[in-house]
């Protein structure tokens, strides 16, 4: 991705290198999804895992000072987060709606938010709350290494992407009423609109990757294929526990994932994103 020397965002704020403390908050992380499925899919106790996860938050962290490749990845997500509050700034005019941006934090091994403490074990996750995403820049190394990701900077700009999606529902009243809608829902039932949730924040990824094609380079797309195929529910499963539980599914499965990006990054139209409809198989 083409992103030296270009707009970076003034709405990061950069906590790696300290340690916040606090308890951990499991929500939509991948990484902690993954825990819990190790977990869940062996039958083990739901509440022994959450304090399993709790446990995998330091107690405390000396303060240190960033390396030169830290800092620019730093760079890096600004520049990605300014795209990102370019292209939805000018969809919400477009339909006659201000774009209120979000804010993002960097942060390694631990974070406060507004919605709790969490750990890296929750991955890259956005805060209602506080309107902010969180995220430890560590999770897509362990992305590539342990569950087969081809990596790169644009899995990053995608990962980023995606989370401000979540912004965008929130915004919309999108997530709101899918909350209101699981209530009372069996479990799957609601895992299927949660479903529907994950893909549609996939989807506006791909559409903000529509309006940034004069800043992509050749492979960039398929590091974002890469990164949403590693992420599949299935393929999560898999690895984990060797079979899969669709019933169980909350964020798609890989194809679905790379579909609903792929539907956005060719329409550019933001009225193809209704993923509670039409799920694809």
């Amino acid at each position: 991705m083409k992103w030296k020397g270009r707009r970076q965002s003034s709405n990061v704020e950069d906590r790696r290198g300290s340690s916040t403390g606090g308890k951990v908050a499991v929500g939509g992380g991948i990484i902690g999804l993954i825990f819990l499925a190790i977990q869940l899919f062996s039958g083990g106790d739901i509440s022994e895992t959450l304090q399993q996860l709790e446990n995998l938050a330091p107690a405390t962290s000396e303060s240190r000072e960033l390396t030169a490749e830290e800092i620019e990845l730093g760079d890096f997500t600004e520049t990605v987060l300014a795209d990102t509050e370019d292209v939805w700034n000018k969809i919400f005019a477009e339909n006659n709606m201000n774009y209120q941006e979000p804010g993002m934090v960097l942060f390694t091994n631990e974070v406060q938010t507004a919605c709790g403490g969490a750990s890296s074990a929750s991955g890259p996750f956005y805060c209602p709350s506080d309107q902010k995403v969180y995220m430890d820049l560590g999770f897509f190394e362990e992305l590539r290494t342990r569950f087969g990701a081809q990596g790169g900077d644009f899995a990053i700009a995608y990962v980023i992407a995606h989370e401000v999606g979540h912004h965008v529902q929130t915004l919309l009243g999108t997530s709101g009423k899918v909350r209101q809608l699981q209530q009372g829902k069996s479990q799957a039932a609601a895992n299927e609109l949660s479903v529907g949730l994950e893909l549609q924040a996939d989807f506006y990824a791909g559409l903000w990757a529509h309006y940034n094609k004069e800043y992509l380079e050749q492979g960039d797309i398929q590091e974002a294929m890469s990164a949403a195929s590693a992420v599949g529910d299935d393929a999560i499963q898999k690895r984990t526990s060797g079979r899969v539980v669709p019933d169980a599914f909350t964020h798609g499965t890989s194809k679905q994932r790379m579909d609903w990006f792929m539907r956005g990054y060719n329409s550019g139209d933001i009225r193809q994103g209704n993923t509670f409809d039409r799920l694809l198989n």
